[in-house]
């Protein structure tokens, strides 16, 4: 991380929302993390989305892969925070719905649609 990236992150500058992390090559990396641009810092060849390496200790990443490899898993950023001068980015494993979830999801949003739709008085 280059010096006006760690100034912007202390700011506060920093969005993880559509952000997630791989493993490749026995590396994790953060991919989609967003730091925005510092604002004295020219922006000459600045890329906001670039993938960034992150350090983990070799039997962590050997854990985590063998748990993505077992269930179709992803690794997502929660929280990024500063401790003794490191930012540290606390992960976490997220499973996609299943079928039913989804079915479920879709039901009660119906459900809340037609209350809404009745307390309002419009016909369905």
């Amino acid at each position: 991380m280059s010096g006006f990236e760690v100034k912007a992150i202390r700011a506060g500058r920093l969005d993880l929302s559509n952000s997630f992390a791989r493993i490749v090559n026995g590396e994790v990396i953060l991919k989609n993390a967003y730091i925005h641009p510092y604002q004295d810092q020219k922006a000459d060849g600045y890329d906001p989305r670039a993938d960034r390496k992150l350090l983990l200790h070799a039997s962590q990443i050997r854990d985590l892969s063998q748990k993505l490899n077992k269930a179709s898993n992803t690794l997502v950023p929660l929280s990024l925070y500063e401790k003794r001068n490191m930012f540290k980015v606390e992960l976490a494993l997220g499973a996609s719905k299943k079928k039913y979830d989804h079915r479920r999801a879709i039901k009660e949003r119906d459900e809340l649609r037609k209350i809404e739709q009745d307390l309002r008085g419009e016909k369905v």
